[in-house]
């Protein structure tokens, strides 16, 4: 498959799975799609703090206001502060969420419904980048680079454009992969910090901060320590996990309560229709006095 090819069917699919996702569960539980904006909104909102955080983070530690550890060790310092930093502010805004926002989210289909969209938008806004980065790099494939960028750093942006159009298909779809990988791991999520609400134990807001940071931290650090390809593996596992958390936190889902019939009144002489042929009137006994 030519990189031409791979690289937008790869953005297209990063959109298009949690859309399918998100329409399949709609159609099949017959839910609103205000949970799934609202669990939309959750990751947008948790990024305007998550984003500047991180990088006021690596600002310190640049600096030595932070203490760094030993250069050995930055990998998998990297890796925690990374995974820690994602598992507080996303579960920490999702919990949020559910107190104050989303308050009629209080079911095992709605948590879902909310991971769903969750996940989802996260797919959707990494798929568009890497949607604009293909016309990028489709703009720039074959052009003067001297030009474009300073002279320092022209070596390193002709390295970058060749390794962009020399990576193989099965690689360049593995963004799609990660992105399907990762729609059960956000909705367990999800359903783990409901149960904060409906179990009312603050202890399940931080088991989900926990699997978070873990998922993450392990993802990161095999991708610095080996390749992508090895990073996808610990994604699938945590997907398959996160399949399990969710189908083990299942409880039934609350039946509407069947509103009991009215009994039948009998109809009275002089309000129309027939006489209920059980109640004795004059008018009936003397018709039938002599029979």
């Amino acid at each position: 498959m030519p990189q031409t090819i791979a690289h937008p069917l790869n953005a297209i699919l990063m959109i298009a799975i949690p859309i399918g996702l998100g329409m399949y569960l709609g159609h099949r539980w017959q839910l609103s799609w205000r949970l799934w904006w609202i669990g939309a909104a959750t990751f947008v909102f948790s990024q305007v703090g998550h984003i500047p955080f991180n990088a006021g983070l690596t600002l310190l530690f640049s600096r030595g206001i932070l203490p760094a550890p030993p250069a050995n060790w930055n990998p998998l310092f990297n890796a925690v502060v990374l995974g820690l930093s994602a598992g507080l502010w996303e579960e920490g805004f999702r919990y949020g969420i559910y107190r104050w926002w989303a308050k009629d989210a209080r079911t095992w289909r709605r948590g879902i419904w909310l991971g769903a969209g969750h996940g989802g938008v996260e797919a959707i806004l990494l798929g568009a980048i890497v949607l604009v980065n293909f016309f990028y790099y489709l703009a720039i494939r074959n052009a003067d680079l001297s030009g474009i960028v300073p002279v320092d750093q022209l070596a390193l942006a002709q390295r970058q454009v060749a390794a962009y159009w020399s990576a193989p298909w099965y690689t360049i779809l593995l963004g799609a992969l990660e992105r399907a990988l990762t729609q059960p791991i956000q909705i367990a999520f999800s359903v783990l910090v409901l149960q904060v609400f409906v179990r009312r134990q603050a202890f399940w807001l931080f088991l989900a901060i926990g699997w978070h940071a873990l998922v993450d931290a392990a993802a990161v650090y095999v991708a610095q320590r080996s390749n992508a390809t090895a990073a996808e593996i610990v994604i699938a596992a945590a997907s398959l996990l996160s399949l399990v958390l969710i189908f083990l936190l299942r409880r039934p889902e609350p039946q509407p309560e069947a509103e009991m019939p009215a009994p039948p009144r009998p109809i009275l002489p002089g309000e129309g229709g027939k006489i209920n042929d059980t109640i004795e009137t004059p008018e009936r006994l003397d018709q039938t006095r002599y029979q």
